[in-house]
């Protein structure tokens, strides 16, 4: 899968999410949104990663940005995270990959020689009219976070 480029609008989704509830897209019609997908729950790479984005939430308010992390784990799965990690970033759950799949960041992976199938970490700051603005791909979860922060306030 090849991932979206900046200028396309981006995929139409609607997910279950921590908490139980559904969110969709066209929730954050009119507003910045940060989607950063991630391989799994609760391990040091993501766990890091998330910290990150809810260290900034407050940041990223001010900067008139949501943020919603997304992986294949189950909703049962990312609340366990959430509260581990006390999480203030909404975490949405693909099960079936098909969002995932429409962002093109399902896809082959390699560790170790092994070859598998997975999510690549991959973040898209959406513009409030529903384009991609800037895409991160094979990201690298130090300052990272603070990098989007910066691209969201620039938008």
């Amino acid at each position: 899968m090849t991932v979206l480029q900046p200028g396309v609008r981006a995929p139409d989704f609607t997910l279950p999410r921590d908490g139980g509830d559904r969110l969709s897209l066209r929730d954050f019609k009119g507003r910045k949104l940060v989607l950063y997908f991630y391989p799994k729950a609760d391990t040091p790479g993501c766990t890091t990663e998330s910290i990150a984005f809810s260290s900034l939430k407050s940041a990223f308010a001010r900067a008139r940005t949501d943020i919603v992390g997304v992986s294949a784990d189950p909703v049962k799965a990312q609340d366990k995270f959430r509260d581990k990690h006390s999480l203030k970033v909404t975490l949405a759950s693909d099960e079936e990959k098909k969002m995932l799949t429409a962002y093109g960041v399902w896809g082959e992976k390699q560790m170790y020689g092994r070859k598998f199938m997975g999510v690549r970490r991959t973040t898209y700051l959406i513009a409030p009219d529903g384009r991609i603005a800037q895409v991160w791909e094979n990201v690298k979860v130090p300052g990272h976070a603070e990098d989007v922060l910066a691209a969201a306030k620039a938008l």
